[in-house]
């Protein structure tokens, strides 16, 4: 994809978000059918890195010279929405970001918001002890090829300080980590978080061949159901994957004291 002049990092995930629209149900697609989605994704790509191209760095800089920022809803909105694979930003969210210490541009950044997931924030409560409205959700990361070795964790810790000093009600941080899209959380456990659950995948959906969140779809077209979708908007095409995904994985850290892990046989697997 080099003629395309994206990032294969992002492009990958981009890639891998929508090759479940097309995969057979044991999970197999055509050799073809992924060089036509790595095409398509890497032209729409192209055209989001152009839209925002003012605020992408090209520039690199050691990871002591980068300095922890609070990022601007205008400039991480643009960046979540244009390059982030959901390309969405989550309202209500406070961000953070380590910038360049000539252009001040995001070179890592992140999201933070109080945790809205109900069933993970019961589970917290449960077999942990955090109350309700006690955690907060890292709902969106993002870090340019620019960025140098281990930005994210530093990102990630200086996150951690500055919560637990400004809003001391505050006692854990969690977030989701999709397998599916090849992540697999080594960023979070440099900065010491650690898995405490696994939630069961739900399938991937998509909107005219472009993948949608439930919360997307709820927010453009007033629910999430498909069936019912299909049936009030006729000119326009809704899927779902087929085939079957891995579970997200639960990463969690508090923000006083060590955050102890949890052996694999502790670790509930939480149902949709």
């Amino acid at each position: 994809m080099r003629r395309h002049g994206v990032p294969n990092r992002a492009l990958s995930v981009r890639t891998l978000l929508h090759l479940p629209r097309l995969a057979r149900p044991n999970g197999t697609v055509a050799r073809q059918q992924v060089i036509a989605e790595l095409n398509r994704n890497a032209a729409r790509l192209q055209r989001d890195q152009q839209a925002i191209d003012s605020l992408i760095p090209k520039d690199k800089y050691l990871l002591p010279d980068l300095r922890f920022v609070r990022l601007g809803n205008s400039d991480a909105d643009q960046v979540f929405s244009r390059l982030h694979y959901l390309r969405s930003a989550r309202a209500g969210s406070v961000n953070f970001a380590l910038v360049d210490p000539v252009n001040k541009l995001p070179v890592t950044l992140c999201s933070v918001s109080p945790l809205e997931w109900m069933r993970v924030g019961r589970q917290l409560q449960a077999q942990f002890g955090v109350p309700l409205g006690a955690a907060w959700d890292v709902s969106r990361v993002y870090s340019f090829d620019v960025a140098p070795v281990n930005a994210i964790s530093f990102l990630l810790s200086k996150v951690r300080q500055v919560i637990r000093r400004e809003i001391p009600s505050v006692q854990l941080l969690t977030t989701a980590v999709d397998p599916n899209l090849g992540f697999i959380g080594s960023s979070y456990r440099a900065a010491n978080w650690q898995q405490w659950m696994s939630i069961e995948a739900r399938p991937y959906l998509y909107v005219d061949g472009i993948y949608a969140s439930p919360r997307q779809l709820r927010t453009r077209y007033g629910g999430a159901n498909l069936t019912e979708l299909r049936r009030t908007h006729t000119g326009t095409r809704f899927e779902q994957s087929r085939a079957k995904l891995l579970d997200s994985v639960i990463y969690c850290c508090r923000l006083r004291g060590e955050t102890a892990p949890v052996a694999v046989e502790d670790q509930r697997r939480l149902r949709r």
